[in-house]
């Protein structure tokens, strides 16, 4: 592998940052919530029903991905009646059955996000302005971002960047710190602060409302929101103020300047020293005026325990700040000062000294922390355990006698602590409005959790108990309960009702605070991936071949952590449970329609419920020369020739009109109007104009949509031909709509475009928006069509490439776009200045696009998708959305000298509505065939067992999802190539699909129940309830073995006694523990797991425990050949270590278990323990290499031979230093990685019976991982390390500077920006320019990563990796990167300070590449042309890459 591309292919799902604010829309634009009170509701005698709010929206972060939601929230269902009938996730709670995240958009940045803060506006400017996220990258990068509404995304507002030579002067001579830079923001917006490099304070000067960049004020206009802006930044040096050790920062809220406080610690101190130097921190107030760059000390306070580590600024009215510390919480304000402990270890300043102590006993390190309210926190701990801290304060008397002059901080007298829940482990909190808070986790599932407190005691009066539940985001839904805003908030631990005391004791009983939780989303999170295993999925196909076979395989893997642990069942690939299948060659389409012949002809509101649950009638199978149809009842059975059908010939399309009372039939020459089986009208086209009979009988139907009640057809020749339906009469009628019988524009593809549901989102669109639905409910209501019914439009693509979108059926254009192919945004011709886009003709006549695609999906918020399919199999997609730009009505009146019939048809343009392209970069194109019949490829579904979205067919089939208004790409490998795929609803078969495979066989089938599609892989996820550390495959029983360590509770002595070495016999003393701590000690098992059919819980067929304090580091399948039977064996192998402290030498056991025939499902059968030896050292890696067993065991590794009852050494080698992480063979070579000296090669040989190292890597290096990556014939030696880089090394002993071999070197190296715990080598697939070629033992390297992300390292020829390269340097320029980041920089390798030298750039990095296909068509174009390739050229690598990777 000389040179290699580098492939994300699932991005990160650990969410590290997490923050709200009011980014895509202000708090003033929120229509307020008058909650319905019926006078019957039981909860009548509640005090305070509290109504949302504004709800801001979601930011999150996990590694590089930024995403923006915006919640959802469903409020009590008794206007929409559809609403009502699912109780949404979470049941009914204060007004709301349910509330959603919706995706606004998402980011792949070229760096990994550090710390995030929103920079919001303060002030009384009625919530006009909206606030900005700011995001810190690693070493001192600072960026500013704001949502624009007119490319509905994100730009960057300011970069501030402290970086290189003429800041080197801030690092003070350091290379290393210990965390990156740390952003925190004024509450009210004055200003920001980012402590970089350990001791710099970057102070981020806000700018004053009105003040934004220059000129961008009118492009926004006098309504239009302005965001949040930076103005200037300075540096405060903290080691001038005499700053030694900065811990964190804060701004606190309700002073007239912006106030800072700083904790730090003046004296570092250990866990060695605690007993001497224990309260070494303080907290420095500083008031910082950012006009005059000064920031006096205004008040500090001392003698704040060593472990104190973060800082939460108590909201008005109170103020002040609280420090938590891992035993203790402390309150400090100016006037103020009061501390809880929380365990035994919490140490008072003077031993004189009382402290006030919590109920229960919690510790506190790594916690996270938000405001519910003004006045009481939630803290989430190490364990997952919710805590509610109330600050108990006496202020509400002086509050209101001193309103004429400032307000008096509350006073604080006292802290109370109580359980809460428990629930996710957390890496962030923040509360999202006053009803919601979002549990950010990077080790399980993230929750949006809404939230309701009341007060007083009539809320217990009503005596609803709730079961006691934990905040689970993985619950199946039988256990989800049903929460009512008067559930009593239980305690976990002993059931007593919890109540937080808030106010002075004499009206105690009024003013009590009860909090209630309800789950809303979760939002799924595959990592941190520890280890995977590659095996074969339960459905596997034994015959497959090529690309259908690898969606055999799945990827199980080890994720999460303690109580959040999980196995997660990754599949790249759908693959559809099978109910039957028949052979049934040469289809060329399917459809299924729906009839019933007692439907009323004004449908009321309980039909229009159950529609979706009707089953199919009929089942339509257009072969080559005929058609077939089916009955969809109980069985299939054909009945063409008892149906009035057209089945002389093939079918163009099928469907229903007149809300499901008829059925059309569209054929090449003509169309039928059917009653269920009678045919009740017939149409013929073509014969019409019969003065050029020549030209009109050549030309047939290309292309149909349909839209109840009009059917539009595309002809050969590019007319358009309307069918109009009359729901009178149910008959249809031929018309030629006249703006394309004067045009004489080639019609490229067409589609119709129904814009359902009670309020259509189109006509939001055009300016008199507020008219036409006033109108259209009056229509509505006289007509006796359904209520409904929508709007109809027409998309049209011309072969010119422009596009146009008209309404029906009076088709006057509304809405156009010149050349749409590749656009970024799509905006209406009018509405764009007419710039000099003529300015270079490219050549692109042979861009088609030959089929178009429109369609809204059910949603009370969603928003139409456009896709288009070109005629190089290139897909487009666009999201459309609405931006009222101030200078609509300008614009047309000052568009010269056609102004005249411009106004006249601009009042029903959709002047409003804008389209940006959604990335498909995990769709791998197909090459399309250069023949003039064209398939159509895009089958749209409302539902396939409970989802929603299109299945696009072909060469590569693929299924597009719709949640949370983003697209799920997921292809689906398994049957090779589809012709024709339709959905079935029918008895057998629920809410499936049917489709004809190019081979010539029709599938039933149903999607899997069990997996989850809303994440970027369909992923199935079994809760272990611990920790999954290794897992290994067992492919002759289709096993899993699987270490785990669950938490344990046990007595501090009994742990204390057996850390005790037995043979010098020494004692501890115990007169410092007491009998009741207890301490948390980690129980191992080696659990063996079988896959269950889908949808069932995978069973555990047998466990093997380990001994006390005895840790299974590893486990793995190994081959060993017996000596004395001369056979080889497969063996389960695991090695061990025991903790039992630093005073004891390490030991550690190897284990040998072999797997029986499990014929009596005695789980005590299936494995049986053959070997079991004590070795010293640690038993941490085991492999198999030719026969033999290799150990590695603390200090040295030891190959062992197999004699069927014992293992003997037969060769050793003193090689790692330290500690081998990770161990790999292949033939004779052995590839190892120590935890801080880098990797050794060496081989074996038979002859001598000796181990020989071959050569090492002499830098200094924290491996995590390692692997060997072949291609062809050359080998490389792979390894990633903790600084999240990868590096390529090679063995070349006749290159003079390796040292005589001694030396490995360097090939290649790179940045993940993830750390890589895990490769797995896998054979590349063989791809069209590869078949004919020598590279068939060609292997990639699939990894995991923490942040449960997973990639590709690919090898690439030459030739390819030329010229990918010389397109990434001219992308580096091209692409606008979000927030201003360089993606060279990103992906330099990170040394961390130690000495390293730089080694060849010779991987390509595909996150960049995969932004060519983004750009415009003339852009690709324009750099393929500089780099002296073609687009097409370009295209096809990438899409060799994609194929030759598709692994599962």
């Amino acid at each position: 592998m000389s040179y290699a591309a580098y492939k994300m292919m699932h991005p990160p799902t650990g969410i590290e940052n997490c923050a709200s604010g009011f980014i895509t829309q202000c708090s003033a634009d929120f229509v307020p919530q008058i909650p319905t009170i019926q006078p019957d509701e039981l909860e009548s005698d509640w005090p305070s029903t509290r109504s949302i709010g504004p709800v801001p929206n979601l930011v999150v972060s996990a590694a590089n991905v930024l995403e923006v939601y915006v919640v959802r929230v469903q409020d009590d269902g008794s206007r929409d009646s559809k609403a009502s009938t699912e109780i949404k996730r979470g049941g009914l709670m204060a007004g709301v059955s349910g509330a959603s995240l919706e995706l606004v958009c998402d980011y792949r940045l070229h760096g990994n996000v550090e710390t995030m803060a929103i920079l919001s506006i303060g002030g009384g400017d009625g919530g006009r302005r909206r606030d900005s996220i700011i995001l810190t990258f690693e070493d001192a990068k600072i960026a500013a971002l704001e949502f624009d509404d007119s490319i509905h995304g994100l730009r960057t507002s300011s970069m501030h960047c402290f970086e290189g030579p003429e800041w080197f002067h801030l690092k003070r001579g350091r290379e290393s710190f210990a965390r990156g830079p740390l952003v925190k923001v004024d509450p009210q917006g004055r200003c920001g602060g980012v402590l970089v490099y350990g001791l710099q304070m970057i102070i981020l000067k806000a700018a004053q409302a009105g003040a934004g960049l220059v000129g961008d004020d009118e492009a926004f206009g006098s309504e239009g929101a302005i965001s949040a802006r930076i103005e200037s930044s300075y540096i405060i040096n903290l080691r001038d103020l005499d700053m030694k050790h900065v811990k964190d920062f804060i701004f606190l809220h309700g002073y007239i300047e912006p106030v800072m406080v700083i904790l730090q610690e003046r004296e570092i101190t250990w866990a060695g020293r605690v007993s001497w130097k224990h309260h070494t921190c303080r907290l420095s107030a500083l008031s910082i005026s950012t006009s005059l760059k000064q920031h006096p000390l205004i008040w500090s306070a001392v003698n704040l325990p060593h472990d104190a580590y973060k800082l939460l600024a108590v909201p008005s009215p109170i103020g002040g700040v609280l420090v938590i510390c891992a035993n203790t919480i402390h309150y400090h304000s100016q006037s103020a000062s009061c501390i809880l402990a929380l365990n035994n270890y919490a140490v008072p300043v003077d031993s004189s000294q009382e402290m006030p102590r919590a109920s229960f006993n919690v510790e506190l390190d790594a916690a996270n922390a938000t405001w519910l309210s003004s006045d009481v926190a939630m803290l989430s701990t190490k364990t997952g355990e919710l805590l509610l801290l109330m600050l108990v304060y006496d202020g509400r008397l002086k509050l209101a006698l001193s309103s004429s002059y400032a307000p008096v901080l509350g006073v604080v007298k006292r802290l109370d602590l109580s359980k809460s829940k428990a629930s996710v482990l957390t890496s962030g909190i923040t509360t999202v409005g006053n009803s919601f808070f979002f549990l950010g986790s990077f080790l399980g599932d993230s929750l949006l959790v809404q939230f309701t407190y009341g007060m007083g005691s009539s809320m217990l009066s009503s005596g609803l108990k709730e079961e006691v539940g934990d905040i689970e985001g993985d619950a199946p839904t039988a256990k989800r309960l049903r929460r009512s805003p008067s559930d009593v908030f239980q305690d976990l631990v002993n059931g007593e009702e919890l109540s937080l005391y808030g106010s002075t004791p004499s009206n105690a009983e009024s003013s009590q605070k009860t909090f209630s939780f309800a789950v809303r989303d979760s939002l799924i999170n595959i990592g941190p991936l520890k280890d995977f295993s590659y095996g074969l999925r339960i459905n596997a196909d034994p015959n497959a071949v090529g690309i259908a076979k690898q969606s055999n395989y799945e990827l199980v893997c080890c994720s999460g952590h303690g109580k959040n642990g999980a196995l997660c069942v990754l599949q790249q690939s759908i693959r559809p449970e099978t109910i039957t299948e028949v052979e049934l060659p040469g289809c060329k389409g399917m459809w299924t329609v729906y009839h019933k012949s007692t439907r009323s002809h004004n449908p009321d509101s309980s039909k229009i419920a159950s529609e979706d649950d009707e089953y199919h009638a009929y089942l339509i199978i257009s072969l080559e020369a005929r058609t077939m149809v089916l009955e969809t009842a109980d069985l299939l059975g054909e009945v063409t020739e008892s149906v009035d059908y057209y089945v002389q010939g093939s079918t163009i399309a099928a469907g229903n009109l007149f809300g499901r009372r008829r059925v059309v039939q569209v054929y090449g020459r003509g169309a039928r109007i059917l009653d269920g089986a009678f045919m009740t009208q017939d149409l013929s086209f073509g014969a019409s104009n019969s003065d050029s009979t020549t030209g009109s009988d050549s030309s047939t139907v290309a292309s149909v949509s349909i839209a109840d009640p009009y059917v539009l057809l595309r002809m050969t020749d590019g007319s358009i031909q309307l069918l109009v339906g009359d729901t009178s009469t149910c008959t249809v009628s031929v018309s030629i709509p006249p703006v394309f019988d004067s045009s004489k524009k080639p019609v490229s593809a067409c589609t119709l475009y129904h814009d359902k549901g009670p309020e259509p989102w189109l006509r939001k669109a055009s300016t008199d928006a507020w008219l036409s639905t006033g109108i259209g409910e009056a229509i509505d209501g006289s007509d006796n069509s359904p209520h409904d019914q929508g709007d109809i439009y027409c998309v049209v693509c011309y072969e010119s490439g422009d596009l146009e979108i008209f309404d029906v059926p009076n088709f006057s254009s509304v809405f156009s776009v010149e050349k749409m192919s590749g656009k970024n945004n799509l905006i209406d011709t009018i509405m764009r200045k007419d710039s000099a886009e003529e300015g270079r003709k490219v050549n692109t006549q042979n861009m088609n696009v030959v089929e178009l695609a429109m369609q809204r999906w059910s949603g009370q918020h969603s928003r139409p998708f456009l896709f288009a399919i070109l005629s190089d199999g290139t897909i487009l997609c666009y999201h459309a959305y609405l931006f009222e730009g101030q200078e609509t009505a300008s614009r047309i009146d000052s568009s010269g000298q056609n102004s005249v019939n411009l106004s006249s048809i601009s009042a029903s343009r959709l002047r409003n509505l804008r389209f940006v392209r959604v990335s498909l970069d995990t769709y791998a194109r197909e090459e399309n065939s250069t023949g003039n019949y064209y398939n159509k490829r895009i089958t749209i579904f409302k539902n396939v067992g409970g989802h929603q979205g299109l299945f696009l067919s072909g060469s590569r089939p693929t299924w597009f999802m719709v949640f949370r208004e983003r697209l799920r790409v997921h292809p689906q490998l398994c049957d090779g190539s589809i012709v024709a795929f339709t959905v079935l609803h029918n008895v057998n078969c629920n809410h499936g699909l049917i489709y004809v495979t190019s081979q010539g066989l029709l599938k039933i089938c149903q999607l899997p129940s069990a997996t989850s599609y809303d994440n970027y892989w369909p992923v199935q996820k079994i809760p272990l309830k611990g920790t999954p550390h290794q897992v290994t495959y067992f492919a002759e029983k289709n096993l899993y073995p699987l270490i785990v360590s669950v938490p344990v509770l046990k007595p501090l002595s009994h742990v204390l006694s057996s850390l005790v070495d037995q043979e010098a016999g020494h004692q501890i003393e115990h007169d410092n523990v007491s009998s009741d701590d207890t301490y948390t000690v980690d129980e191992f098992e080696v659990r063996i797991l079988e896959p269950e059919k889908s949808g069932a819980p995978w069973q555990t067929r047998a466990t093997i425990p380990m001994q006390n304090l005895e840790n299974a580091l590893t486990v793995r399948v190994v081959t060993l050949f017996n000596t004395t039977t001369k056979e080889n064996e497969t063996l389960l192998a695991i090695g061990t270590a025991y903790l039992q402290g630093e005073d004891v030498a390490g030991r550690g056991r190897v284990l040998l278990f072999s797997v029986g025939r499990n014929t009596d499902n005695n789980p005590q059968n299936l494995i049986s323990e053959v070997y079991s030896k004590e070795l010293k050292g640690a038993i941490s890696a085991l492999a198999s290499l030719q026969g033999h067993l290799l150990i590695a065991s603390g200090p040295k590794i030891i190959l062992h031979k197999w004699n069927g009852t014992e293992l003997n050494g037969v060769a050793f080698f003193d090689v790692p230093p330290l500690y081998v992480v990770s161990l790999n063979t292949v033939k004779n070579f052995i590839l190892l990685g120590d935890i801080h000296k880098s990797i050794y090669f060496l081989s074996w040989k038979e002859q001598g019976a000796q181990l020989n190292l071959l050569a090492k890597d002499f830098g200094a290096l924290d491996c995590l991982a390692t692997e060997f990556l072949i291609d062809g014939s050359t080998l490389s030696l792979m390894v990633s390390d903790e600084q999240k880089n990868i590096q390529v090394f090679y063995y070349a002993p006749k290159m003079s500077e390796s040292w005589k071999g001694q030396k490995l070197l360097s090939r290649a190296e790179f940045h993940v920006g993830s750390r890589v715990s895990k490769f797995l080598r896998l054979q590349m697939l063989p791809t069209t320019d590869t078949l004919g070629s020598d590279k068939t033992n060609r292997f990639a390297l699939l990894f995991g990563t923490l942040d449960g992300s997973m990639g590709c390292i690919a090898p690439l020829d030459e030739l390819t990796f030329r010229r990918l390269q010389s397109l990434q340097k001219k992308l580096v320029d091209a692409v606008s990167h979000v927030a201003g980041l360089n993606p060279r920089s990103f992906r330099q390798f990170r040394a961390n300070g130690k000495a390293h030298k730089p080694g060849p750039d010779s991987i390509v990095d595909c996150e960049l590449l995969c932004h060519y296909e983004m750009l415009a068509l003339e852009e690709q174009l324009e750099i393929a042309h500089q780099i002296g390739t073609t687009r097409q050229q370009i295209l096809s690598n990438l899409n060799d890459l994609s194929l030759g990777t598709s692994f599962l």
